[in-house]
């Protein structure tokens, strides 16, 4: 199986350096006509300028690609909706948006503001809404659509002195997941992406041999696969220095106690049981778990 993304129109937010840089030029390479999204910010959110998203469509033009370059603010919806429309206009469709902007405000949350907090929120999850909602129904009227979240480790599983980012990332799993049941009948596939990599937010927290084996190089072919004609959708798929891995939220079959007056002091008892993972689902929607629990109970659904 190949990857050919000629023809396909592609945003990457966030997109002037790191892991957006060599999202876009993968995606190029591939065929993809690219919109090159960067604010031109520091890791921290500050500052702004064209300069870094340019260099990049600079490269793909070289290369015999093409490019633009874009400096909307993910967190503006307006001047989100004013890059689609230029994308639009100049190519006619979009078929990938990669959402990728991030900034970091690392603290823990004791020390943390409410400002800080927020503002990485607005970044990573309004940021991926309002540039997921400039396109959908773009892709919903052509029934063709790839869309990537940036999710995280950190989100998936915790990191101290990230609960702002982790908070914004794990968030980004459950629109997927939504996002990929309302787009499954117009062909649009949403996915997320946990990368690992060696970008500035990682810069002077890991030696220079891991650093280097974490080049963001090596997580665009998961981006890549992720935006393809034959991607899947709903999966959280993991990369870092070659390695690829599928994280999953599970179900556990758990237990049925009832409800009484002694049922909390039960469940204390037994959450062993509730934990043992023999036999766990990955289920296809919410409403599996009410469905399980009423079978437990011995009720059919509707009943």
């Amino acid at each position: 199986m190949t990857i050919n993304l000629k023809n396909r129109v592609a945003i990457v937010t966030g997109a002037g350096a790191g892991l957006g840089r060599e999202h876009a030029l993968l995606l190029a390479r591939l065929g993809a006509k690219v919109v090159v999204n960067d604010l031109g910010s520091d890791v921290h959110g500050n500052g702004g300028s064209t300069t870094a998203a340019q260099k990049v469509v600079d490269e793909i033009i070289a290369a015999g690609g093409e490019a633009i370059a874009n400096g909307a603010s993910v967190t503006d919806a307006a001047q989100v909706e004013e890059m689609v429309k230029q994308t639009m206009s100049r190519w006619g469709r979009v078929d990938i948006l990669i959402n990728n902007a991030g900034i970091l405000r690392d603290k823990t949350f004791t020390k943390m503001s409410l400002d800080d907090f927020r503002t990485v929120i607005d970044v990573h999850l309004m940021g991926a809404v309002n540039s997921t909602k400039a396109v959908w129904d773009i892709m919903r009227e052509q029934k063709y659509g790839r869309i990537v979240m940036t999710t995280s480790s950190s989100g998936l599983y915790g990191n101290f002195g990230q609960s702002n980012y982790s908070a914004a990332k794990m968030a980004l799993v459950g629109l997927m997941q939504t996002l990929a049941l309302e787009g499954e009948k117009y062909n649009i596939r949403v996915n997320c992406l946990a990368p690992t990599a060696a970008t500035r937010m990682l810069e002077g927290l890991l030696p220079d041999e891991s650093l280097k084996a974490l080049a963001p190089a090596a997580v665009s072919p998961a981006a890549a696969v992720l935006v393809s004609e034959d991607a899947p959708t709903r999966m959280i798929l993991c990369a870092g220095a070659g390695s690829f891995e599928a994280a999953h939220i599970t179900l556990t079959h758990g237990i049925h106690i009832g409800n009484s007056d002694e049922t909390a002091h039960k469940l204390l008892e037994r959450l062993d049981e509730v934990s043992n993972r023999a036999g766990e689902i990955v289920p296809i929607s919410g409403f599996v778990q009410g469905n399980l629990e009423l079978d437990k109970a011995g009720l059919k659904v509707g009943e």
